[in-house]
């Protein structure tokens, strides 16, 4: 896979180091860096995972809380909080009132801190009773995508938008696979009707409107093969939960539509930068870090801050919110 990393050394280095009479970026002198010009600032908080009680000496209510005041305290201050998954510790394999209690603490946490424009995306812990496999709760009308629909008050559980001259996609990462119950019940896939309609929409998209694909799982990423001892076996082998196992299919429809320029993704709660194709594909770690445990191998507690610009560019930075 022909991968391309982007670390803030690399751009430090470019600022402190030039030869004589050559501008660099920071210089403010790149012809390119003058003219593009930032029309939206987004926060990315995904994996948040609240639950209602101390876990693991931690307070996931209050660290939810501290990640969007944090987001939304930054000086220069986000337009747009996209929430990007996994909002609630489990629904997948824990006992309904287990479930509405964790739901009622997020809507609790989100009606006091919220107060910017915001987006919601699905996250596969969203989803209620696919690792039960129990007739009775299949039976509930809230099984499934149905109770986190509700509790989100969206209308479908994918969907698009236009925001400051840019077109966001919102996709459902989430396929039922009854078979994978290793993998709590579900695949990283696009089902048919949502294939089409992701079809659909990129085509009806002026091709001169950047766009941005916003999912729970990657669909691309360099940092799933790290979530676990994948080469053991002596083959990297990344299960289908982990990432999105039609990537090919939507590599291939990305490359009819070169307006596609980034795609957010979180789910490993590690961090990413994975350029294919003209693609930038950022996986952006977890606000509850390692489930309200720290660090998650070398990454912290975080959410990213995410520029996006006039000319399809975007820049990321992961922020880290407590000390």
């Amino acid at each position: 896979m022909n991968r391309r990393s982007f670390f803030r050394s690399a751009a430090g280095l470019a600022a402190g180091v030039a030869l004589a009479g050559t501008p660099t970026l920071a210089s403010g002198n790149d012809p390119k860096a003058r003219s593009r010009r930032r029309v939206l600032r987004a926060a990315h908080l995904t994996d948040i995972h609240v639950t209602p009680e101390l876990a693991n000496r931690q307070d996931p209510p209050g660290g939810m809380a501290a990640a969007i005041r944090h987001a939304q305290g930054q000086a220069d201050k986000p337009d747009l909080l996209l929430f990007g998954g996994d909002m609630v510790m489990d629904s997948l394999g824990t006992e309904k009132p287990r479930v509405l209690a964790q739901w009622e603490t997020w809507d609790r946490v989100f009606a006091a801190e919220v107060k910017t424009p915001h987006r919601l995306c699905l996250g596969n812990h969203d989803v209620f009773g696919w690792a039960l496999r129990d007739p009775a709760v299949e039976l509930d009308p809230q099984y499934g995508k149905a109770l986190v629909l509700e509790r989100l008050n969206l209308k479908s559980s994918f969907y698009s938008f236009d925001q400051a001259g840019w077109h966001f996609v919102v996709l459902d990462s989430m396929e039922f696979d009854r078979a994978n119950q290793v993998n709590g019940g579900y695949r990283g896939r696009l089902d048919e009707r949502q294939f089409a309609w992701l079809e659909r929409d990129l085509a009806g998209t002026p091709a001169t409107s950047p766009v941005c694909v916003l999912s729970h799982i990657p669909i691309l990423s360099a940092c799933a093969l790290f979530d676990g001892d994948l080469e053991a076996t002596g083959n990297w082998v990344v299960p289908g939960a982990w990432m999105h196992i039609d990537a090919r299919r939507i590599k291939d429809l990305f490359q009819r539509h070169p307006n596609v320029k980034v795609c957010l993704s979180g789910h490993i709660h590690l961090v990413d930068d994975v350029t294919y194709l003209g693609v930038r594909y950022l996986c952006n770690g977890a606000v509850c870090g390692n489930w309200w445990k720290g660090r998650y191998q070398e990454f912290d507690p975080a959410y990213a801050l995410v520029d996006f610009y006039d000319d399809g560019t975007v820049e990321n930075r992961i922020v880290t919110y407590r000390a």
